[in-house]
Parts: structure tokens; C-alpha cells; sequence
């Protein structure tokens, strides 16, 4: 079915988005805030579909993101940045860091 653009939902907003993206690269694939202002389903489903991306076609996900709890959860490593480089390494390691500890903390406060 055909519809205008600006008329889909923010969720098939996305994944037209994310189809071009892929349309541009086999390997990497870069997104910034890609869950921003999306229901919670919606949210799950791209999480969901990066993940696949991830783990079935071998595509390094490069994802900007605030939402450190969720990233925490799905991200095999971590680079965190504000004004410089605060912490880079796994997810593992980066949830003992100090940096990983305030804002976990701070989300689950919130």
C-alpha cells in the first residue's frame, strides 16, 4: 500500500528511515536517538530489528543515544561522551564504571 510519508506513523517512520540507511551500507549502520518519540512497542520492534541486524548480518550499529539503561542492555560496547571521551569499553565494564553507576542510577531515580 502506498502512503505519503508524512503521513505514517513515527514507527514506520523509522523504518522507512532505517530501509534507506540500509539501502546505503551492508556493514554499518549509524543512527542517532532512532527510538525517540516512539511508543513502547514501537521502541521494542527497533531495538529488536538492530539487533538482528546485528547478530545475523555481522552490521556494526553505531547509536547515539540517552536512553543509557536500555543501551546498557543490548550494546556489546560502550563509548560515552560528554564535551570528552568519559568511558569506552564493554557494557559490562562500563555499568561498574563510575559513569555507568551514576546514570543507571539516575535513570531508575527518574
Amino acid at each position: 500500500k502506498k502512503a505519503c510519508f508524512r503521513n505514517l506513523s513515527g514507527g514506520q517512520r523509522q523504518r522507512v528511515l532505517l530501509a534507506r540507511a540500509l539501502c546505503a551500507s551492508e556493514k554499518l549502520l549509524v543512527v542517532d536517538e532512532p527510538v525517540a518519540g516512539l511508543d513502547p512497542l514501537a521502541q521494542k520492534e527497533l531495538y529488536e530489528m538492530l539487533e538482528k541486524l546485528n547478530k545475523e548480518k555481522g552490521m556494526t550499529i553505531i547509536m547515539v543515544s540517552h536512553d543509557v539503561k536500555e543501551v546498557v542492555q543490548r550494546a556489546k560496547t560502550i563509548l560515552h561522551l560528554d564535551r570528552t571521551q568519559r568511558f569506552f569499553g564493554s557494557a559490562e565494564n562500563y555499568l561498574s564504571s563510575k559513569w555507568g553507576k551514576l546514570l543507571v542510577k539516575e535513570e531508575e531515580n527518574a
